[in-house]
């Protein structure tokens, strides 16, 4: 669950999105859990888990929540906002919504073998839009909490209609990723990446 400003119109305040893509605009973020003597490269073509994607839709739709499906998220550096030249050239790009977290969470939880959805709620609109210094705070507090309230209905409803077992690829993410020889990826590294790796790699749970 991420508050996010929205760059297009049709994204109002209170609107859930749930972006399929992102775009990356960070510049000092940890974004692997490897390195330390071992490569390893997952498809990240997709970057959310299509079939987690659509329990949340469809929990969005049971609770009369807006939850539009599909879009992509921009990833911003923060902790300042966009300026308003950066929030043109995004929208110019066909960004749907701007964040400053989630990015780093889907490529961690890749490499995890996790599922992974991104529910962007809107806030307001990003600083393009010609009524956004009109916003006061009393007015984004409102939608802060009215978006929490409909967040918790959305995880519980997600949460019940969780299938028991995965059909996605997102479990095997992994499986022709790790490019170093197994026998050179040094013991240490086998130690602190045991839960990750080791259903790939001999001896990383010792």
């Amino acid at each position: 669950m991420s508050a996010v400003g929205s760059l297009k119109e049709e994204h109002k305040p209170l609107d859930f999105v749930i972006p399929d893509q992102f775009f990356d605009r960070t510049r000092h973020r940890v974004d692997t859990f490897f390195g330390g003597g071992v490569v390893a490269h997952i498809a990240f073509a997709d970057p959310v888990c299509g079939e987690l994607a659509g329990v949340v839709e469809r929990a969005c739709n049971k609770i009369g929540v807006s939850g539009k499906r599909g879009g992509t998220y921009l990833c911003m550096e923060g902790p300042q906002f966009s300026t308003r030249a950066e929030s043109n050239v995004y929208r110019s790009l066909g960004m749907d919504v701007i964040g400053m977290t989630n990015l780093q969470e889907a490529k961690l939880a890749r490499e995890a073998e996790l599922c992974y959805v991104t529910v962007a709620m809107v806030t307001d609109y990003d600083c393009w839009h010609p009524h956004h210094d009109s916003v006061t705070v009393d007015q984004i507090v409102a939608v802060l909490v009215k978006n929490a309230e409909n967040a918790t209905k959305v995880v519980s409803e997600t949460v019940a209609a969780m299938p028991r077992a995965r059909s996605c690829k997102c479990g095997s993410a992994l499986a022709h990723a790790i490019l170093t020889d197994h026998k050179k990826i040094p013991a240490t590294t086998r130690r602190k990446l045991k839960l990750i790796i080791g259903k790939y790699v001999k001896g990383s749970g010792q």
